[in-house]
């Protein structure tokens, strides 16, 4: 019995031992109760993050239970704030936060500072003025400060390389961060400020900054009036794929913007926390647990940066309370409005918030002790895509720089996405080779672009279909001018008026690149380099002349080389007389001759000097010493005359007649005979408008005071002119369009050499995203080789029309025609018409003497003699003698058998005509 009784009581004594461990294992002290002040407008997403916040922290303090003291005022209603800020310090808080707006937030840390109450507000606030000495006890802001954020947007913008912009706003907050950002602006930059009107129509202004040709925007508003500005804006043509625009506001990256994001403008902002963060995704769980206990309207459900930083707020007290030493017992305390009473420990505890810096949704919240301004952030830069905002940079604030998160590749894949979705409207003009229009076949019905051919329409076919894989549009210009500035309506027309208008995206044609063009537009790599030449029409030929062979020398000329001729054959005749050399032994193997002959008659005489100046020489040499001295003179002086004869008659026949009036521009311009103009407002005009160099000013002075004017509307007309005018007038223009006019019409030519450099670009509106992708595609052409093949393609015709003697073997001369070698044989004919009549006369004369030598009738002696002649087998004649005056009779027998031959011969040569 005692044994069972002692173990029931030690049964029970160890139920009570094990209870007792229980409960003191499951006791844990009571929290400390924290009141913390909140003013928030009524339903606000900003109240549910801040008491979601608060909840938060106290599931993870094991000595503390926040309350949230809330008080409602409304937004922008600094009395209500303030008499709820004065209900919340009555109350008892150790810190208060808000209200959302920067009017109401002054008075609220007005009466915090008063009660040495901790105030804690999420708002742009301005910068103070630099007279001013910061409070005591400042109102800590959470919200980025003023200029550490400007600064940042100003870096952007040098980075990316902006050079003029325009900054709208719509309040004066607006005004004041702008004039920050342009206080760390670069001092080059070229900048306007506009500010636009909420609620109102902005399209008459966004229209006209249109017209400026301004592409890059920096827009500064709430975030419940972005989308209508650039709704606005995208009704004007402002908001295309030339523009780029920075929004200020950074809420930007909440907003839907689904319905511009197939727009080709390039949009941007600021992004202070991320959602997709796993940290931020956790709060949003508990936001979206606790929406219930607040009615939010829908429009609020979006997480702003409000309502981030709210929960920043929340996190920075509960975090300073959590972290404050054993010693420093926080106690609220409370004050009444209008009493001296302060909190004592106030300021100790503001000074602890500041130096005790959190990470929050807002990244590292750290706070300048001495301003109470966030000093220190980091945000992310946002670019617009078709998928959403994606993050292209970070701002790292302690280096004081962007770190840019995407290469080249990613931004070029970024283009082509949003290119995809556009048709690019290709502004030309009509010229040809460059753009013509295209004849149709039979039957055929041409659209879009196939209506058009050309140079121009298959070098942007190779760019955008072929390289980039765009479509494109061609459209002509109204006008069909180039562009040039109207000094009068202080605009441009042409192609460059029409793509400072955004009426096109590119512009193609022999387009030169000029200074003032490239101050407005921008422009590709040139695809093609010329320079300004001279056309003018080639002399009509000379009409062949028939003794043209006589040209080399002068009529004078061949009038002292006749005289020279008999001149030196009389000498020779005269001086063979007197020399005695030249006296011969008529029969050399008489040794001892009765007479001497001389043979330099007048007749060898002369046949001796023709031969030396015919080149072909004579069989009879002088053997004097004055002859030979003579006959070397002469043969010298044939030598010199022969030569030069040849050299010049090559040139006299094979060129034709050369106009020597201008050979340069240097002539041109010296002469005032013919006139010389160029297209008027072309690259050409104002080449020789704005020249330094005297012969082009000389030049621009003749062709402004030339009347009629010299000036024509584009280079058909200036080729035209050329050829109707007679070489009166000659056109400046293009080499390339030279080159193409002179491979179809062969009665121009060039003169002259360039006289500048210069290139054909593709012109596009200044900051266009696609101009890098344009450019590397002529380069890629250029370096194929693909720009040589178009410019032969059109420049070339199928049917070769000009062929000079340059365009065959090298070294091959032009052929002669009978027209300019018709003298020779002219000369030729009547040399052998005189031969022939001194031979029939010399027949004659023999006859004759035949005759009476043989006592026969001229009849007979003519017909023997001409039988003779005729008979061309016969190749030896006998000699005839004189009838004998002694008795020989082998002389007589022998002329006796002679005369009987030819009186038979004659008599047979008759009966045989006769018979026929």
């Amino acid at each position: 019995m005692l044994h069972q009784g002692i173990r029931d009581v030690t049964v029970v004594l160890m139920g009570l031992i094990l209870h007792t461990q229980g409960v003191l294992r499951n006791f844990q002290p009571p929290k400390t109760t924290i009141r913390i002040g909140a003013i928030f407008p009524r339903d606000t997403i900003s109240e549910v993050v801040f008491a979601s916040a608060l909840a938060q922290a106290n599931m993870e303090s094991e000595r503390y239970n926040f309350v949230m003291a809330v008080e409602y005022s409304p937004y922008g209603n600094s009395f209500t704030a303030s008499k709820a800020a004065c209900k919340l310090i009555a109350s008892g808080v150790v810190a208060i936060f808000g209200p959302t707006d920067a009017t109401s937030a002054a008075g609220v840390a007005a009466r915090a500072r008063t009660a040495k109450i901790p105030h804690i507000q999420a708002v742009w606030r301005p910068p103070p003025a630099r007279s001013l000495q910061p409070p005591s006890s400042p109102s800590i802001n959470l919200y980025p400060e003023a200029v550490a954020l400007s600064k940042a947007v100003a870096i952007f913008i040098k980075d990316s390389d902006w050079s003029t912009y325009t900054l709208l706003y719509d309040d004066d907050q607006g005004l004041i961060r702008f004039q920050e950002i342009l206080k760390h602006a670069d001092p080059e930059h070229k900048w306007l400020v506009k500010k636009l009107t909420p609620g109102e129509d902005n399209r008459s202004l966004l229209k006209t900054l249109k017209a400026t040709g301004e592409t890059r925007v920096v827009l500064d508003c709430a975030a419940d009036r972005v989308l209508d500005y650039l709704r606005q804006a995208n009704d004007v043509k402002f908001f295309e794929d030339y523009m780029s625009y920075v929004l200020m506001n950074l809420d930007a990256h909440t907003l839907d913007l689904q319905e511009l994001r197939n727009g080709m403008s390039n949009v941007t902002c600021l992004r202070i926390f991320d959602h997709s963060d796993p940290k931020t995704e956790a709060h949003l769980l508990n936001w979206q647990a606790r929406k219930s206990e607040v009615q939010i309207p829908k429009k609020t459900q979006q997480i702003t940066v409000e309502a981030a930083l709210a929960n920043d707020a929340a996190r920075l007290i509960t975090d300073a309370v959590e972290s404050a030493p054993e010693e420093f017992k926080i106690e609220a305390k409370e004050i009444e409005c209008g009493s001296e009473d302060q909190w004592e420990i106030g300021d100790d505890f503001l000074n602890h918030i500041m130096t005790n810096p959190i990470v929050g949704i807002t990244d590292k919240v750290k706070i300048d002790n001495v301003t109470g301004d966030r000093t220190k952030f980091n945000f992310e830069v946002m670019e617009l895509s078709n998928s959403g905002f994606n993050s292209i940079a970070k701002w790292d604030a302690d280096a004081g720089h962007f770190n840019y998160a995407r290469s080249a590749n990613d931004v070029s894949d970024l283009l082509a996405e949003k290119w995809q979705n556009k048709t690019f409207k290709v502004v030309s003009r009509i010229g040809a080779p460059y753009l013509v229009l295209r004849k149709p076949k039979d039957g055929e019905e041409l659209t879009g672009n196939d209506r058009y051919e050309g140079y121009s329409k298959d070098l942007i076919h190779e760019i955008l279909k072929e390289s980039l894989h765009l479509n494109y549009e061609i459209e002509i210009v109204p006008g069909n001018g180039y562009g040039s500035y109207n000094k009068e309506k202080k605009k441009w027309d042409g192609l460059v008026g029409h793509l400072l208008e955004r009426k096109a995206d590119l512009a193609i044609c022999d387009l030169t690149i000029t200074y003032d063009r490239r101050s407005v537009v921008d422009f590709t790599t040139p695809f093609m380099t010329l320079g300004i030449s001279i056309l003018y029409s080639k002399a009509p030929p000379a009409p062949p002349e028939l003794f043209s062979f006589l040209k080399p020398f002068s009529v004078d000329v061949w009038i002292y080389m006749a005289a020279a001729y008999l001149m030196v054959s009389l000498m020779l005749h005269l001086l063979a007389r007197l020399a005695p050399n030249d006296w011969e032994n008529p029969h050399p193997c008489d040794k001892s001759p009765e007479e001497l002959e001389n043979i330099w008659h007048i007749k060898n005489s002369c046949w001796l000097t023709m031969g030396s100046i015919m080149t072909q020489g004579s069989d009879i040499l002088p053997k004097g010493y004055s002859t030979r001295w003579v006959c070397g003179l002469w043969w010298f002086f044939a030598l010199i005359m022969c030569s030069s004869y040849t050299a010049n008659l090559a040139a006299f026949l094979t060129n034709a007649a050369m106009d020597d009036s201008i050979k340069s521009v240097d002539d041109l311009a010296m002469q005032t005979k013919i006139k010389y103009g160029t297209v008027l407002g072309g690259s050409t005009y104002m080449f020789f408008k704005k020249s330094n160099v005297s012969t082009y000013q000389r030049m621009w002075t003749a062709m402004e005071s030339a009347r009629p004017s010299v000036f024509l509307k584009n280079n058909d007309e200036g080729v035209d002119r050329v050829q109707k005018s007679k070489r009166q007038y000659a056109f400046l223009m293009e080499s390339t369009a030279i080159e193409y006019q002179l491979e179809r019409k062969c009665d121009l030519m060039q003169v002259g050499g360039l006289l500048d450099s210069k290139g054909y670009g593709i012109a596009m509106p200044f900051f266009s995203s696609y101009r890098t992708a344009v450019d590397n595609a002529v380069l890629k052409l250029a370096e194929s080789g693909k720009l040589v093949e178009l410019k032969n393609r059109w420049w070339k015709p199928e049917v070769e029309v000009c062929v000079s003697v340059e365009d065959g073997e090298e070294g091959a001369a032009a052929e002669l025609g009978i027209d300019n070698v018709g003298g020779v044989f002219v000369v030729l004919g009547i040399g052998c018409g005189i031969a022939a009549a001194m031979g029939f006369l010399e027949f004659m004369w023999h006859v004759r003497e035949v005759a009476i030598e043989q006592k026969m009738t001229q009849s007979e002696a003519f017909w023997a003699e001409m039988i003779f002649a005729l008979s061309f087998w016969e190749t030896e004649k006998p000699v005839q003698h004189s009838p004998p005056t002694s008795s020989a009779s082998s002389s007589t027998s022998k002329h006796s058998r002679t005369s009987s031959v030819l009186r038979s011969a004659a008599d047979l040569f008759k009966m045989d005509f006769l018979n026929k």
